[in-house]
């Protein structure tokens, strides 16, 4: 008699929780925003901002230099929208595009930093941010290169308006 209900309630324990499990998972991955993984390792991070800007001089364009980090989600949030449909057109159009990995910098694990610094960009408070620079290297949104850590959170439609208009932007 104790092994069937012994039986039965480990089943119903199994269940349960499948059933949570499935849930967290669907929570955890059931966001409203693409992902991406693009901040590789590069051995010369400076290197590939400075070859963008060699492209953007010959192009007519400008340089968006994302710096984040794959642990991060609003780092791969960013990276999503910048390779989603709407967007990547706008940014394929009007941009040179360099993701660069910087680690994880609010903890003293950072890395890249003085590109940031070379920009005019001392402080890095967190992950992503995203810098528009415009062929000849200056900064072209010093106000808002570090307000991008709510990645995730940001709509469509506010991000590529930001990023038109800056594309605009008088030097």
């Amino acid at each position: 008699m104790i092994k069937p209900v012994l039986a039965g309630f480990l089943a119903a324990a199994a269940v349960i929780g499948a059933g949570m499990l499935a849930g967290a998972l669907t929570h955890a991955h059931g966001h409203d925003y693409p992902e991406a993984r693009s901040y590789a390792v590069s051995d010369d991070a400076m290197g590939d901002v400075e070859a963008a800007l060699a492209r953007a001089g010959e192009n007519g364009k400008r340089v968006i230099v994302v710096m984040g980090a794959n642990w991060c989600h609003d780092s791969r949030a960013l990276a999503g929208w910048l390779a989603s449909e709407r967007i990547g057109a706008l940014v394929d159009d009007r941009y040179e595009l360099v993701f660069v990995n910087i680690g994880m910098p609010q903890s003293g694990d950072g890395h890249n930093l003085h590109i940031a610094r070379r920009f005019g960009v001392d402080d890095l408070p967190g992950t992503p941010n995203l810098l528009v620079l415009s062929a000849d290297g200056a900064l072209l949104n010093r106000d808002t290169a570090t307000t991008w850590r709510n990645a995730a959170s940001r709509e469509e439609d506010a991000i590529y308006d930001e990023l038109a208009a800056l594309a605009r932007k008088a030097i």
